[in-house]
């Protein structure tokens, strides 16, 4: 019999980029064909209402490539063969944002953004004071608590994967709170428009209102872009100025259970911090700073922007296709009940601190 040859390490070694590559095309394939199918819907499902003298509420391309996804992640689900690529979506997000610097001047980033600053820093304290006494009162495990409010407070899963390993939590406690956040993020996409629309909210408001109470990124730019492009817009800057919070914000957690004997001591700070750093938000400021300076010409920032669209469209394809509410169902209600409860006095909360902030200074 012909023994099998091994090939060296080195060689095998080499050939894992390209199989990484060859593993991710299917589901990068499927989040595009979502994704363009959700911008043939918003355009022909419109003009034939409208044809035929139909009374159809125009829904865009982001809420109809959310819709497909549901639908294929709920029904059939999706085969392994494409799970490695949908996968992806949360780099076509940062990529999105990153683009999306082109469409800021600096001066309306440093000006929002100072607004935005403010108003994320009472949101994560109010958030997480809340959260908190919500997880003892529902007698939640306290890592599981930190979780949760750490998931709502700043940036969704991101930050419950990062504080997990922080605090050294169990696997358990991060995918409940994982779950937890998830359902409440694709609940978000129906009901924030709905509410905006409802209070006559400006594209100002609105948009902050989203990416303050939003809890993932990927969520609260699809809930900003489902009011307006300029909604959608704000929505990624005040989620970013929270998404920039994260390295501080699982630091202090991190030093809290060190403290307490429960999660390895931090020795060097920085490092921590620029470890835990989101740093496509350091992407989005180059190109805003480039755009300001007219580094690029008006074809070339019209170009970027269409990349951004494009990476988003795959972005919002993958909200769909990666929540399966048949999975949430499976990882238990408590830790959902403090999350929905939480979620929804944290929409309430910050919507009534944006309406006062644009009533008192502006924008």
């Amino acid at each position: 019999m012909a023994g099998s040859v091994a090939l060296p390490q080195s060689q095998a070694q080499s050939h894992q980029p390209a199989l990484q590559c060859l593993r991710v095309i299917p589901g990068v394939l499927l989040l595009a064909a979502v994704g363009y199918a959700g911008k043939l819907l918003e355009k022909n499902v419109g003009a034939y209402a409208k044809a035929h003298h139909w009374t159809f509420p125009n829904i865009e391309y982001v809420l109809w490539a959310i819709l497909i996804g549901l639908a294929i992640s709920n029904t059939v689900g999706v085969p392994a063969i494409f799970r490695a690529g949908v996968a992806t979506y949360e780099f076509w997000l940062k990529a999105g944002i990153v683009l999306l610097g082109a469409r800021f001047l600096l001066g309306d980033v440093l000006k929002l953004g100072g607004v935005s600053l403010v108003l994320v820093a009472i949101e994560i304290a109010g958030a997480t004071a809340f959260m908190i006494f919500l997880g003892r009162a529902f007698g939640l495990r306290p890592k599981l608590t930190s979780l949760l409010a750490v998931g709502s407070a700043v940036c969704g899963v991101s930050a419950i994967i990062a504080t997990q390993g922080a605090i050294e939590a169990d696997e358990e406690d991060s995918s409940f709170a994982i779950a937890a956040i998830l359902a409440l993020g694709a609940l978000s996409l129906f009901t924030f428009p709905v509410i905006g629309h409802w209070l006559h909210l400006s594209d100002r408001a609105y948009g902050l209102w989203a990416g303050l109470a939003v809890d993932n990124t990927a969520e609260a730019t699809a809930a900003g872009a489902l009011y307006s492009d300029a909604a959608g817009k704000l929505a990624v800057l005040a989620k970013t100025t929270r998404n920039a919070m994260i390295g501080f914000v699982v630091l202090a957690y991190a030093t809290y259970w060190a403290n307490q004997g429960k999660a390895k001591t931090i020795t060097n700070r920085a490092a921590f911090l620029w470890q835990k750093f989101p740093k496509f938000v350091l992407g989005f400021l180059l190109i805003s700073i480039l755009a300001t300076y007219q580094f690029f010409n008006k074809e070339q920032i019209t170009a970027i922007a269409n990349l951004s669209r494009w990476a988003f469209l795959l972005t919002f394809a993958g909200v769909g296709l990666r929540t399966n509410f048949r999975e949430m169902r499976k990882q238990g209600l408590r830790p959902f009940a403090v999350g929905a409860i939480g979620e929804v006095a944290i929409a309430i909360f910050t919507l009534a601190v944006v309406v006062g902030a644009e009533k008192l200074v502006g924008f």
